[in-house]
């Protein structure tokens, strides 16, 4: 805050004494024969490990800075956004804890508590998230997607999004993989504190010392209830926050890419010769559809897409936590959830069939309005009122015929999202009691596998949403292509 580089050498001194300490501790440990069994050495080789990365943060300050041993430091000045007293929104500005847990965002939630907000309370949006910014990084990519001669194809336009919003969209995805995994510690540790609850636990293993103290191992600590439960809560707290955090860089990705897809496709329409309009080229109702729904189509594909790439890992993880548990009837019940897979894809594209169908038959519908309107002094003065009406009638009762289909196999879906999971714990257990040698199941192992398939229950019900986003955003950018 004082930009006083001095104080930045007592911290260099303190980082260098404490890894260096650890370090020694950590090599005498391995000197004599502790190893990772015992807690002490696991917990030192994770804060060798710390110190030395908050020590390389500490050099690459000061070397970029050009602090403490340059003649002329760099000014570190506020960003652009925070000299102008209009931009509120402070999230990329905040620190670590304030952005995990959004603790600048309470001034807003008082002040709505008092009295209801409005824009002038809200304030401008920083530099970063304005769609002139977007637009511009968009159009670099796209500039440089294109040929000197030949047809734009949809793959052009992937990859102009992935080099404009690709890193954002990977941070949200790396969130999303440490939440799942994340989620995978309470199954395993509400196993851990049945088993050591119930009567069957007895495995009491004798002291051993190194260099006359006892260290306790990592087993015996992980084995306890009570430290079971700090990690559990300790796990969840972590597993919401990396889930959030998830969330938020995909919205805000998925916002940003819609701001910047619209004003491409403004400044196109204002290029557009009028004749295109008036031959059919390109429609009113074509161009309304890929402003506030193919636009809308990305969007949501960009807030599904970690997603698309944590459900196949969420369901591996998962299944070979079950093979653990219960065996080979585990691998039963994930054949279940296989052979229905195929089912769920049908539905998937049965939807998509029935939402790509519903907006055609909507921009014909809009296309027929628009001309009803255009020319109706010259309907009225023929009376060609009923003939155009009731052709938009009869585009309007195609519309609806496609809606409820697509209601249709959407109650279907989600029936199957909600009976699967129910069908493969069901075969699963009575092929664990059939197959098993002692034919029972323990409390521990019972709850820590309802609890695994409770997990599975959310790709799973995800499978079909994520398939026909992918599917809807595909169709979108062929359109766009055109």
């Amino acid at each position: 805050t004082s930009n006083f580089p001095k104080l930045l050498i007592t911290l260099l001194i303190y980082w260098v004494l404490a890894f260096v300490s650890k370090t020694i501790k950590f090599a005498k440990y391995t000197e004599h024969g502790i190893g990772l069994r015992q807690l002490r050495f696991g917990i030192t080789g994770l804060l060798t490990l710390l110190y030395g990365l908050l020590l390389a943060a500490e050099i690459n300050v000061i070397l970029r800075r050009r602090y403490m041993c340059f003649a002329h430091p760099t000014e570190v000045k506020p960003p652009e956004d925070l000299q102008d007293l209009g931009v509120r929104f402070l999230q990329p500005f905040v620190n670590l804890l304030s952005k995990s847990t959004y603790w600048w965002m309470n001034t807003f939630i008082t002040a709505a508590h008092r009295r209801p907000i409005d824009l002038k309370v809200i304030g401008k949006l920083p530099i970063s998230m304005r769609a002139l910014t977007n637009y511009l990084k968009l159009r670099e990519a796209f500039e440089a997607q294109k040929r000197p001669q030949g047809t734009l194809w949809p793959k052009w336009i992937w990859t102009a999004l992935r080099q404009a919003f690709g890193k954002p969209l990977l941070l949200s995805i790396t969130y999303r993989f440490m939440a799942d995994l994340l989620g995978f510690a309470g199954p395993l540790c509400i196993s851990g504190i049945v088993h050591h609850l119930s009567k069957e636990n007895h495995t009491i293993q004798p002291p051993v010392k190194h260099l006359g103290i006892y260290f306790i191992s990592s087993q015996e600590f992980l084995a306890n209830a009570y430290v079971l439960a700090v990690l559990l809560f300790s796990a969840l707290l972590l597993q919401r926050t990396f889930l959030q955090a998830s969330y938020y860089v995909a919205i805000e990705t998925g916002i940003n890419l819609r701001g910047a897809i619209q004003t491409k496709i403004f400044n196109k329409i204002m290029r557009l010769c009028t004749s295109n309009m008036s031959m059919g080229g390109m429609t009113v109702g074509q161009i309304c559809n890929l402003v506030a729904i193919d636009t809308k189509q990305l969007m949501w594909f960009f807030f599904l897409c970690p997603n698309l790439f944590a459900m196949p890992v969420q369901i591996i993880v998962g299944i070979i936590l079950l093979y653990y548990l219960l065996g080979i009837s585990a691998l039963i019940g994930a054949t279940v959830i296989t052979l229905l897979a195929p089912v769920q894809y049908f539905v998937a594209t049965k939807l998509s069939d029935a939402q790509k169908s519903t907006l055609e038959y909507s921009s014909e519908r809009l296309k027929k309005t628009n001309e009803l309107l255009r020319g109706i002094k010259l309907l009225k003065l023929y009376a060609w009122e009923h003939i155009f009406c009731s052709s938009v009638e009869e585009t309007r009762g195609k519309e609806l015929t496609s809606l409820q289909t697509f209601a249709l196999y959407t109650s279907i879906s989600i029936f199957m999202n909600t009976a699967i999971p129910i069908a493969a714990v069901l075969v699963t257990f009575v092929a664990h009691v059939h197959l098993s040698d002692d034919g029972d199941l323990s409390p521990a192992v019972a709850f820590a596998s309802l609890s695994l398939f409770h997990i599975l229950v959310n790709p799973l019900f995800l499978l079909s949403s994520v398939v026909r986003s992918t599917v809807k955003a595909l169709v979108s950018v062929q359109k766009l292509s055109e």
